[in-house]
């Protein structure tokens, strides 16, 4: 409507000074509205065109975070089943070292602090902390099912069970672990100590 005007302002070619001071405005007035329409077309996104982006967001992280638990139990299982296996190394040596005592019978006797002085039978630093606590990666270890013998006066360990089990089963982990004095590592498919099936 202001375009229409001025256009009908400058045909009509008005010759006094307040006729061109008046065209002056209202060109500046044109391109004052010409700009606000283009501020208009460039202040960002609509919120149609937020929430179109929000939506395939969702559904990306929707099909993600399922992908990325299945991924993380099995990284934990995965490090579960080599804790396992290190804490079956950890006790052949401790039976090398201590032949009187056989097998340690917790973990607290397989780890230690090597700045609290030398190995012993008590503390024979073989595990790292983290796995002498019991507790790594969404796992928890235990020695178990310690038979012993009796000789001269002394307690010989001579068999024991590694269990490790889920912190909690189907978030941490699927399958609980399990070995022995023989070192086969057999697992567990409902995520206890019932070990019967061999990690193949």
């Amino acid at each position: 409507m202001l375009i229409e005007f001025v256009s009908k302002w400058e045909t009509g070619s008005p010759k006094n000074d307040e006729g061109r001071g008046m065209m002056k405005n209202m060109n500046a007035l044109v391109r004052a509205e010409h700009l606000s329409e283009e501020r208009r077309t460039e202040d960002g996104f609509t919120l149609i065109e937020l929430l179109i982006v929000m939506s395939v967001m969702l559904i990306l992280m929707t099909l993600a975070v399922p992908q990325m638990l299945k991924l993380t139990k099995q990284a934990h299982e995965t490090s579960a089943v080599q804790s396992v296996r290190t804490i079956g190394q950890a006790q052949l040596q401790y039976s090398s070292a201590y032949p009187q005592n056989g097998f340690a019978c917790s973990l607290a006797v397989l780890g230690g602090d090597p700045k609290s002085g030398a190995p012993s039978a008590e503390s024979s630093q073989l595990l790292s902390p983290d796995l002498a606590s019991g507790q790594k990666a969404g796992y928890t270890f235990a020695i178990t099912n310690c038979t012993k013998v009796n000789v001269n006066n002394h307690d010989m360990i001579t068999g024991y069970e590694i269990t490790a089990v889920p912190n909690s089963v189907g978030r941490t982990g699927d399958r609980g672990f399990c070995s022995d004095e023989n070192n086969a590592v057999r697992f567990d498919p409902a995520g206890a100590t019932n070990c019967t099936q061999p990690i193949q």
